[in-house]
């Protein structure tokens, strides 16, 4: 069996992969050349985060349709109960009415009750709000992952850890063929993405938002970004697309 002789050439600052055809070899060869992503640091060992680290970037937790949520009122049991979101975003509470949560954190939501029955007369209520499902906040993957499916969205994702929820990808999957679907401001839009320069720092990987659908292969990539995917080398950044109303 022939095998094939993988050269890489290493920058001592930066590196960024590209990925010619080696046809002597009769495969792939990946190189890495500087352009700038990564910078080679001391010390060598990789350091631990911060507390800043581990927190920055959170998102806050918003409620929605379906989300199965947890009240409760301190020291009285009657007012505390389990509930679902109805397809409206409504819960009905008792002494605090019916309430529509669509866009309320759970910590804006206890404040939003314990408001509601201070208002009927109890005497300085002590509400807290946990979830217990989360069923609006949601991001779908599709084609070539392992576990095609609707997976939930909490706290910060990215396109790599949504792609590790499914899985990964399948043996036969195009890397350089992802693409992230994304309405904005009403607009729908596209983002084609290299899972392989992300691997190796070209770019950073990216923010994926509730409502994303994520396509891993290469039939809506080659319908939306042809030219790009004709190019042999990674995609060194993500291209974006607008969308007509028939995409």
């Amino acid at each position: 069996m022939r095998k094939c002789k993988i050269l890489i050439r290493v920058s001592v600052l930066r590196w960024v992969a590209l990925l010619p055809v080696a046809a002597a070899a009769g495969c792939a060869s990946p190189k890495l050349v500087d352009t700038g992503a990564v910078a080679v640091v001391q010390p060598a060992s990789l350091p631990p985060p911060s507390a800043a680290d581990l927190t920055i970037g959170a998102r806050p937790q918003l409620l929605g349709p379906g989300d199965t949520i947890a009240v409760e009122v301190f020291g009285i049991a009657e007012l505390s109960r389990q509930v679902r979101v109805d397809a409206g975003g409504n819960i009905a509470l008792p002494l605090a009415g019916n309430i529509n949560v669509i866009g309320n954190t759970p910590d804006q939501l206890a404040q939003v009750i314990g408001g509601r029955l201070r208002a009927n007369h109890v005497k300085e209520p002590m509400v807290t709000v946990g979830v217990l499902e989360v069923v609006s906040q949601i991001v779908t993957l599709d084609g070539e992952v392992q576990r095609p499916g609707v997976y939930p969205v909490i706290g910060p994702m990215t396109l790599m850890r949504a792609i590790a929820r499914a899985e990964g990808t399948s043996d036969i999957a195009q890397a350089s063929h992802v693409v992230v679907f994304r309405k904005v401001d009403g607009r729908s839009m596209a983002a084609l993405y290299d899972l392989r320069a992300i691997r190796l720092a070209a770019y950073e990987d990216p923010a994926i938002y509730p409502n994303d659908v994520i396509v891993v292969g290469e039939s809506q990539a080659r319908r939306l970004f042809p030219q790009a995917i004709q190019a042999a080398s990674v995609l060194l950044s993500p291209l974006i697309a607008v969308l007509n109303n028939n995409n």
